[in-house]
């Protein structure tokens, strides 16, 4: 057996220890207060980001480039598994948290302007990545060093999948969309691990935000507006 797996069990017995008595209330049902989309990358820590040790509280999805998009045969439609917490319990907020560096968003940049070659499962994600952020690519200043580039289009593609989510007939118009960008790789003014709010409910321009919602104030950045 894989040390690492091993590894894994030991830390879930400890796990199961301090979580004993904590499922009590949900054994048979969830209302979870959030949905987030995060990148399925192995540095973004999706519940820890947040602080969250308590089940019950967000609905945590997860995938490369923080989509909302899937295929299905009546074309593109709010993935399912962002949607159900917004259709079936009650869940009132979804947030968007793209990532600095993200490797999703890079090969989908490649992709546009060199083309890449992946598997097929790859290729899939970068397919549903790049119509949303081709306008974006061709709309980036000249000159730009490619990690500099990446990091303005994680920021259009937290922009385009709000977007999606808003437009959508399948949300309710209740819902509040937040965007997010998580930096670990000091791109943002602010502490590595730091979440920096650019998108809420459609509206990216930081001063605007800054004013509507003043509780967020120190949190939200840009690195570009187009």
């Amino acid at each position: 057996m894989d040390e690492t797996f091993l590894d894994m069990l030991d830390r879930n017995a400890d796990h199961a220890a301090a979580f004993d008595d904590r499922f009590d209330e949900l054994q048979h049902g969830q209302q979870p207060d959030a949905v987030t989309v995060c990148c399925s990358d192995s540095r973004v820590l999706q519940d820890h980001i947040w602080g969250n040790d308590e089940p019950g509280h967000l609905f945590s999805c997860g995938n490369i480039g923080n989509r909302v998009v899937q295929r299905t045969d009546a074309g593109p439609r709010v993935s399912g598994d962002v949607l159900y917490p917004l259709a079936h319990t009650d869940t009132d907020l979804a947030v968007v948290l793209g990532h600095t560096g993200c490797g999703a968003v890079t090969a989908t940049y490649d992709h546009l302007t060199d083309g890449v070659s992946e598997p097929a499962g790859i290729e899939h994600c970068i397919d549903l990545l790049a119509p949303g952020l081709e306008p974006g690519v061709e709309t980036l200043p000249d000159g730009l060093e490619n990690d500099e580039a990446v990091n303005r289009l994680v920021e259009y593609n937290v922009d385009r999948q709000v977007e999606f989510l808003l437009d959508s007939d399948d949300v309710d118009g209740s819902v509040q969309v937040v965007g997010a960008v998580y930096d670990f790789q000091d791109v943002y003014d602010g502490r590595r691990g730091e979440v920096h709010v650019i998108n809420v409910d459609g509206e990216t321009d930081p001063e605007c935000l800054r004013d509507r919602h003043p509780a967020i104030d120190s949190r939200v950045d840009r690195l570009w507006t187009y």
